[in-house]
């Protein structure tokens, strides 16, 4: 099961270097979304991250920096719905119902499908799917491996979302709730291991 990390919406001191410290541990994929952000922020961010990591990237603004940096893809949203035109990687959008969800899929390399349990960073983003609800799908093969679940993911629940058939999981609050001190990255990075860990 793949493991994606979602970057907190707001610059951090050091990030570069834990993010490149989370890549060597494993991570699968980083989905680099700073929505306030200007695009010299995210160039300057991307340009501390060694190029080796760079084809793990999926950036969610700014599609013209998936060329310029080598990226693996790009993110789909409201501000950005639709694709440059010949635009070659990894393609991927949220859904939030099964019904998107069974509609989108098709059409992408994966989407994140959301919130699957009670969200972390976003006080008040509550669950959209009871578990009996997610077990039809996925006897319905809605969920399968081009699904990744996202909205409160933690170590609580991975085995759960594994044995659902989820392709993955897309942490957030779960990672950056860790991060405190650029100077004091391990505590964090151990959690990670321990993700991975359940994950595979």
């Amino acid at each position: 099961m793949k493991l994606i990390i979602i970057t907190s919406p707001d610059f951090l001191p050091g990030e570069a270097r834990i993010l490149t410290e989370l890549f060597k541990a494993g991570l699968d994929l980083l989905h680099l979304r700073k929505p306030e952000a200007e695009i010299y922020e995210v160039e300057s961010l991307l340009q501390e991250i060694p190029m080796e990591y760079r084809s793990r990237i999926v950036i969610h603004d700014f599609f013209l920096l998936k060329e310029k940096y080598s990226l693996g893809g790009i993110h789909l949203n409201s501000r950005h719905p639709e694709a440059p035109e010949n635009y070659h990687g990894l393609l991927s959008r949220a859904c939030h119902s099964l019904e998107e969800v069974e509609t989108t899929t098709p059409r992408f390399d994966y989407v994140l499908m959301s919130p699957v349990y009670d969200s972390i960073s976003k006080q008040g983003y509550r669950s959209g799917y009871s578990t009996e609800a997610l077990r039809q799908a996925q006897e319905k093969g809605i969920i399968n491996e081009k699904v990744i679940a996202l909205g409160g993911i933690s170590e609580a629940n991975l085995a759960e979302i594994k044995s659902l058939g989820f392709g993955g999981a897309a942490l957030l609050g779960d990672i950056w709730n860790r991060y405190h001190a650029w100077e004091d990255t391990e505590q964090l990075l151990t959690h990670f291991r321990k993700l991975k860990h359940c994950a595979e």
